[in-house]
């Protein structure tokens, strides 16, 4: 580890993570995920959404399949307006 000019430890930046309980992990950037099989998937971004449901068809990065799909309420005289 680093040490500063006074020979204590440096410390590094935090990562700054936000979890959202009904959709992905949201991480400051960038970001390296080591997956199960040993890859790194790695993003350059300012800010990526991490896949928690395993759904996304981009996995580990969200997709937002984790979505609810929700049908039109309307009548179809109305939809085709």
């Amino acid at each position: 580890m680093p040490a500063t000019s006074d020979g204590t430890p440096a410390r590094t930046p935090a990562r700054r993570v936000f979890v959202d309980p009904q959709g992905p992990v949201i991480v400051e950037g960038p970001v390296e995920i080591v997956l199960d099989d040993g890859t790194v998937a790695r993003s350059d971004r300012f800010s990526v959404a991490i896949c928690t449901c395993r759904r996304s068809r981009t996995y580990p990065w969200c997709d937002t399949s984790h979505r609810r799909r929700e049908r039109a309420t309307r009548p179809p005289e109305e939809r085709k307006r």
